[in-house]
This record gives C-alpha cells, structure tokens and sequence, in this order.
C-alpha cells in the first residue's frame, strides 16, 4: 500500500538499465532553452510544453547503432534524463527538495528527431509520434547514481559528431527547472515509478548522416562523469519505412 503526502508516494526500487529499458512512459521537454528555441525559429512558451516518445526508441550502450529510416533527416538533441523513484500526482512546485527525492537516478541520452516529419507535422498541426518514435531514437548513457549529479540545474551537457562539438551548455540555461517539469506534467498524467523525463535541449541541434559517430557527456565542475558517455555510430536503415508527405 501507498501512502501519499505532498504528491509523493513511497521511493522505488533503484533503476538499472533492464528496468530503464521497460519505463511505462517518457515525458519530453521541448523548447526548454531559449537559445535552441531561437534556432528553430519556434516560439517560447509560458508553460512547460511536453511529448511522448516510446520507452521502444530506447537504445542501451553497446546495444547497436542509430538507424535512420529512409527518407529522413535524422538531428540530434541531448538531454538530461531523470528516472523517477516516486509516484507523482500534482505535485507542488514549489517544492524544490521534494522535487530532488522523487528522482531515483539520472542519465544522458540523445533525443533523435526526424527533423523534416517533425515539419510537416507542426505545419499541418499533426502529432509528433513519428518523428520521435522510430526504434532506436533515444540513446542513453548507463544509469547515473543520483548522488553522482548533486545539483542537476549546474553540470554541462554536450554532444560531438565526428569529434566535433556541436552542443555544449549549462543546465543552468532551463527556462522551466525540475520543480516546475514535475509540477505541469503531473497535474496532466500521473507519473509512476520508473518513468523518465527528458529536460530538453540545448542549442547546437543539427543532422548525422549514416557513417557519422556521436559523442556525448557530462561534466561537473569541469570533470567527466564516467558513467555519463554515450559513443554511438549512425546507419542507414534496411527496413519498410520510407517517409512520404501525410
């Protein structure tokens, strides 16, 4: 039996990656940073704006490449993940340490967009399923022990194609900060145990092509977190899909 206060219920088991891997559901931030909001040419919002993508898209380490579906321009976005240990329904968001114990643990991972579906999509004002569905279209970084990101508003997220860095900023940037996240997508759904968040993205968001490698990490205080890495390479898909206008 549950016994609630505050919005919270009772902790969970810790995550591992078999568990991450089985997440009832992944809440996505978008627009979170105003500087990738002006790169898209998309407009802020006042409230904290969310999507789905299927806990399916998710692709462990060493699990395999990236795969883009034909047709498609494959971009990038890397996020901050939290993994909830809690069971969370309106919660307060004014509650900032509430806000911290209802996390179980952390983890990168990279937002892959099928950026011209994604067009489409908010031209005709459709949903974004597709563009952020496909099978393997969120890597992630091994589960990240929650005492090894003390303060999650302060590490530095970044992303390298090729060597080349391509995002690199501070958590600091989020217009909407942890509380605020949990605070708005649960007064719409309940948030279980094991579900994960994805923060939003920095600036810097652009295309890999099959062939390209991305990098990414965590640094806190200007040292790597281990844990944190994500090295995943990009291939052409074999499969049905191709894309073609809705």
């Amino acid at each position: 039996m549950m016994i609630f206060r505050r919005g919270l219920a009772t902790a969970t088991n810790a995550t591992t990656m078999a568990s991450l891997k089985k997440a009832g559901k992944v809440v996505c931030i978008g627009r979170n940073y105003a500087d990738h909001i002006a790169e898209l040419n998309n407009t802020r919002p006042k409230q904290p704006f969310f999507f789905l993508k299927p806990s399916s898209s998710i692709l462990a380490p060493g699990e395999g490449p990236v795969v883009r579906p034909k047709g498609v321009d494959l971009h990038y976005e890397v996020e901050l993940a939290l993994v909830l240990g809690k069971r969370i329904k309106d919660f307060d968001e004014n509650d900032d340490k509430a806000a911290l114990d209802a996390i179980d643990s952390y983890a990168l991972s990279i937002d892959m967009t099928a950026r011209n579906v994604q067009n489409e999509a908010k031209k005709k004002g459709l949903p974004w399923d597709i563009c952020k569905g496909f099978d393997t279209f969120l890597p992630v970084s091994n589960v990240i022990n929650k005492s090894a990101i003390p303060d999650p508003h302060s590490i530095e997220l970044y992303l390298t194609v090729n060597d080349q860095v391509q995002q690199q900023d501070s958590t600091e940037l989020m217009l909407f900060r942890i509380p605020k996240i949990l605070g708005d997508i649960s007064k719409v759904m309940t948030l279980n145990p094991g579900d994960i968040i994805l923060t939003g993205t920095p600036k810097g968001v652009g295309p890999v092509v099959p062939g390209d490698v991305m990098k990414a990490g965590i640094r806190i205080g200007g040292k790597e977190l281990e844990e944190a890495k994500i090295e995943v390479k990009v291939e052409e898909s074999t499969g049905a899909y191709q894309y073609g206008e809705t």
